[in-house]
């Protein structure tokens, strides 16, 4: 949302005052000011958060005129995650001004701390092209970017998005969504964290989704998974604000497609060809039909060719290809290129060169070096012009109501079938969650919880297998013999869906007792080193 004022500044320096002492004592709002560069314009943008969440609070502006504070017609609103943002265009230069956001919660006024300003004048420019502020400073006179997860936040640290920008970053690559609920909950906390500090840095932003395929081989199972996770990538842009002139089309990140582990980790089973292709088209137009964005595919030249039907479908599709030890300086180099021979996949052109759009060239970069905390920093140089960088940012979709993710949304849940016998095998349950449509929930987990007077007095192993969205396997461990009655729990800590139960019963029986194993006596293993960084491009 850009809105214009004329008594707004913008300085690269920060001052930093005392807060008014709020009334709202439990809650706390938080604001940063940022110049952000502009091609024509001198542009101010404030955000901050407000915790704890509470989503739709409104958040005004407000500016010290000669010690009194006012109330500018700068407003927004919270969203889902919990963060705001204002951008302004100011238009008097070299005067400090004072600011800060209020909201009233309970009541009361809610400060956040006191932000100074000094306005900056930008540079002259001849022709207000905003392509001409999307430098090319990476490799080989390329436009370079990032990308980043909760990796590149150890302890918490914050990333300093302005030292990126400096270090000629200027576009970032934010994880904001994954399969699996423990990571996705991770994700968004740091999606929220990085969003609008990288755009107020100047930073053009993307997000992506980490795709877990599903244990399925229906190929209407497979559509059913694939839409789900979809839906919560629309849930997740959503409560981010949409598509901004500054943000860059959602990317799935689809490398694996394992659909089944061992217990040592090791895959036991692996999504076929026709199912990997089926869920990523079924995915990517799902998502391009509901943002009305062209969504970016992230993989590798091996997967692509050895994992995926090569169709025209796919193609139309924007490629973000990583491959290493390949150095981009040289502008004659490509990434997804065999020593002999061609990769054939969707993307593969007529001289065997794939059509990638966005190419990561390096896991190493050097982190520091761009404000990020930790050691190490995915790079990646975008393939074009400014023009047909800008391209990708066009089209805005502020979503509607109906693309809001839903609170505590009732779920049915039903254990389809079940299995108990002796003690030395497992109790499981395989368990259906569905949404009032009848379509499977998009996040949470299940469980079994024991009535208080058949609780067993050694707590049992419980483990959750997914097999798709909506649908889990739920094994039990160590169960004594006995007779139980209980329920299976289902539960979103997101939020999202609210709790469903389905009650059970079931007898074990005392099966035969293993002989114990003498332990064996320690040894002292020295672990091979492995340099994860050799070969790699350290830029």
């Amino acid at each position: 949302m850009k809105i214009k004022v004329f008594l707004l500044t913008i300085a690269l320096v920060l001052g930093v005052a005392g807060a008014p002492q709020s009334l709202a004592v439990s809650s706390t709002l938080s604001m940063q000011i940022r110049q952000t560069p502009s091609a024509s314009e001198s542009l101010l943008t404030m955000y901050g958060n407000l915790k704890p969440n509470k989503s739709g609070t409104t958040v005004k502006i407000q500016v010290d005129m000669g010690g009194k504070w006012t109330t500018t017609r700068f407003t927004t609103k919270v969203t889902k995650v919990g963060t705001w943002k204002v951008t302004a265009l100011a238009t008097a230069l070299d005067a400090q001004v004072r600011y800060r956001a209020v909201s009233v919660i309970a009541g009361k006024s809610l400060y956040s701390p006191i932000r100074a300003i000094t306005v900056k004048q930008q540079p002259e420019i001849s022709n207000a092209d905003p392509a001409q502020f999307i430098d090319l400073l990476g490799p080989g006179g390329r436009i370079h970017g990032a990308d980043v997860s909760r990796w590149q936040h150890p302890n918490d640290k914050p990333i300093d998005f302005v030292k990126m920008y400096e270090a000629g970053m200027r576009f970032v690559f934010i994880k904001a969504s994954d399969t699996r609920e423990s990571a996705d909950l991770l994700a968004v906390k740091y999606a929220a964290m990085d969003h609008h500090a990288a755009q107020a840095a100047g930073i053009y932003t993307g997000f992506y989704h980490y795709a877990v395929l599903p244990d399925v081989t229906d190929p209407e199972d497979v559509k059913k998974d694939a839409l789900a996770q979809a839906q919560k990538v629309v849930w997740r842009l959503a409560s981010m604000g949409g598509y901004s002139e500054r943000d860059l089309p959602y990317a799935l990140d689809l490398e694996n497609k394992c659909v089944r582990y061992s217990s040592s980790g090791a895959c036991q089973k692996y999504a076929t060809r026709s199912a990997v292709t089926l869920w990523a088209t079924t995915f990517l137009a799902s998502l391009k039909e509901k943002t009305g964005r062209t969504p970016i595919l992230y993989s590798y030249a091996n997967f692509l060719e050895s994992s995926m039907t090569r169709t025209p479908e796919l193609a139309q599709y924007p490629l973000w290809l990583a491959q290493y030890a390949i150095d981009p300086a040289n502008p004659i180099n490509q990434p997804g290129l065999k020593n002999g021979g061609c990769y054939v996949h969707s993307w593969t052109g007529a001289n065997c060169d794939s059509q990638w759009t966005v190419w990561q060239y390096s896991s190493c970069g050097i982190a520091p070096k761009y404000g990020v905390p930790g050691n190490r920093l995915d790079l990646n140089v975008f393939r074009g012009t400014p023009t047909s960088f800008l391209e990708l940012a066009k089209g805005s979709w502020t979503p509607s109501l109906v693309d809001l993710m839903p609170q505590q949304e009732p779920t049915v849940l039903t254990v389809v079938n079940q299995s108990a016998t002796t003690t030395n095998k497992l109790v499981t349950f395989k368990v259906n969650v569905v949404r009032p449509s009848g379509s499977p929930v998009v996040t949470g987990n299940v469980k079994l919880v024991f009535d208080k007077t058949t609780q067993p007095s050694s707590k049992p192993t419980q483990t959750i297998l997914r097999e798709t969205s909506g649908v889990w396997t739920l094994a039990l461990k160590g169960v004594p013999a006995g007779s139980y009655i209980g329920k299976v729990l289902f539960q979103d800590i997101s939020g999202t869906h609210a709790e469903s139960t389905f009650p059970v019963t079931f007898e074990v029986l005392q099966g035969p007792t293993p002989t114990p194993k003498p332990t064996p006596l320690p040894t002292a293993t020295k672990k091979p080193t492995t340099d994860g960084c050799r070969g790699q491009i350290k830029n």
